[in-house]
């Protein structure tokens, strides 16, 4: 199963440990982390909270990996993904 699409709840503390695990995906701001535009069928650089954009092409299945990587290694747990 493939990640269709991947979020980023409230309470990012800015840690920086998911763009250390998957920088093509996650890059950390200021005041929280996004999901790169480059990965997204809607081409947005946002947290996809509210947008829950699909990641686009085989992003989903070629970055599967790394993902979860990056999930796991939050220590607030806010990074989410669903799969299909």
């Amino acid at each position: 199963m493939a990640i269709t699409k991947v979020w980023i709840e409230e309470g990012c503390i800015v840690c920086n440990a998911c763009e250390a695990e998957c920088p093509e995906v996650f890059h950390v701001t200021d005041t929280s982390c996004n999901v790169n535009g480059a990965v997204r069928e809607d081409g947005v650089d946002s947290e996809n909270r509210d947008e829950q954009s699909l990641l686009s092409g085989s992003n989903g299945t070629d970055l599967e990996a790394a993902i979860e990587a990056a999930s796991a290694s939050c220590p607030v747990e806010v990074i989410k993904f669903d799969k299909a």
